[in-house]
């Protein structure tokens, strides 16, 4: 997590019209140069200033999309305020042509998953896991694949050892592309194993969607377990043998709290349910634990929950297992269409790094951009993330691969910097 300094008790103290007054007075005046993007999980206090509303890939390709259109039509998009998380900045900077500067109005808005993959530990696990497989006589490839909610240089790992992003929505045709060999075509006699970073729950659901038994062909990595002297992480090397897929000892805060018994509560309530009564369907993101994942009616990714209640039939009744701002705001808007939405758990579950991006810091930034409330009233670029330019081109080559194997172009930059790498 980055250091984000405390804000003047000034922007704490004004009250929310002012706030909401003052930030749209910037943005009119910053005009068509900016775009501010706004993720599910923001509060509807921060999406309402947003232009676009999305996940964090898709924001990052209409942010890129968005700043080529303006410059059709003679417009520069200087800045774009990315009102999500740290790594959801780095993949919009990674996209976006290098004059353009990505904020992020909190830099302690972080991903507790993307956290716990870093590079130092991703290229350890990835020789000692090498160095056990070649001691047991395997003599196959490993790929790496990972989720995009992870670091700048770890997709930048996985694009230098020939492996790809994936979201949770086309994770199971990368991983398709990665068991035929990803880069190279697998050989006849050739063995192909996964190392999947840093959500191990995506990484099982995609296993098992694939058909790999996860019980007896997936071990998990944990860097913790090596750091405390564990070789390889807790795994041995006869599991790291058998297994097609290795997952990294990574999680979401907020899906982990999902649990088994809250879709059993589901199931109960609907076998009391009267005749003519209508039950309660089960919609989970593919980050909850397989036992969950397993127990509900379907899975998917947050466009495909999003696309799935807006097509339910009216009077039909869901329970959702995600985050508590998209889900809340999804069932106030289903409401007025007679469809029942709650969450899946009646905990508080809220993604709380995201819930650091507030108004206060919203405002905080566009006012540094505008010059206000700065020393000699210059404008002030606060809390830019920047991408190591080499970093960027290995990261391209993940972010890529993924885009062309699951039938998406990519973005003008991404396209430049792979012809760079080669």
């Amino acid at each position: 997590m980055l250091w984000q300094p405390s804000l003047p008790d000034s922007y704490h103290a004004l009250a929310p019209e002012l706030l909401r007054e003052r930030i749209e007075q910037r943005r009119v005046q910053l005009g068509e140069r900016l775009v501010i993007l706004g993720h599910h999980y923001q509060t509807d206090e921060v999406v309402r200033h947003a232009d676009f509303l999305g996940d964090s890939l898709k924001l990052s390709q209409l942010a890129a999309s968005v700043v080529e259109d303006r410059a059709r039509r003679g417009i520069s998009v200087e800045h774009i305020i990315f009102c999500g998380v740290h790594f959801m900045a780095e993949t919009a900077d990674i996209l976006t042509p290098d004059s353009v500067k990505v904020i992020l109005p909190d830099l302690s808005a972080g991903c507790s998953m993307a956290d716990m993959a870093d590079y130092d530990q991703t290229v350890e696990a990835w020789e000692l896991i090498h160095e056990s497989l070649k001691g047991s006589g395997w003599r196959g490839r490993v790929v790496p694949i990972t989720y995009v909610n992870s670091t700048a240089a770890i997709k930048a790992f996985v694009g230098q050892h020939g492996g790809a992003c994936c979201t949770s929505s086309n994770a199971d045709q990368v991983f398709a592309w990665a068991m035929a060999g990803g880069t190279e075509p697998k050989k006849p006699d050739e063995e192909i194993k996964i190392l999947f970073l840093p959500d191990q729950h995506l990484g099982r659901n995609t296993a098992s969607a694939f058909g790999i038994d996860v019980e007896k062909h997936t071990c998990v990595y944990d860097p913790r377990k090596t750091a405390m002297g564990e070789p390889l992480g807790g795994a041995s090397d006869s599991e790291l043998h058998n297994a097609a897929t290795i997952l990294w000892a990574g999680h979401c805060s907020v899906h982990k709290l999902f649990r088994p018994e809250h879709c059993a509560e589901i199931r109960r309530a609907n076998s009391e349910l009267k005749n003519g009564e209508e039950p309660t369907q089960i919609l989970v993101h593919p980050e909850c634990c397989k036992e969950v994942v397993d127990l509900a009616d379907l899975s998917g990714s947050t466009e495909f929950i999003l696309k799935t209640l807006r097509a339910a039939p009216e009077g039909s009744r869901w329970a959702v297992g995600t985050e508590v701002h998209l889900v809340n705001r999804i069932a106030n808007e289903m409401a007025e269409k007679g469809v029942s939405v709650r969450m899946l758990s009646d905990c508080q579950c809220l993604c709380t790094t995201m819930y650091r991006i507030d108004e206060p810091h919203l405002l905080w930034v566009l006012d540094g951009l505008c010059g206000v409330n700065t020393p000699d009233g210059k404008a002030v670029e606060r809390n830019v993330i920047a991408v190591h330019p080499e970093a960027q081109k290995l990261a391209v080559l993940a972010l890529d691969r993924m885009l062309k194997h699951t039938g998406v172009m990519g973005t003008a930059k991404s396209d430049a910097l792979t012809d760079s790498v080669g």
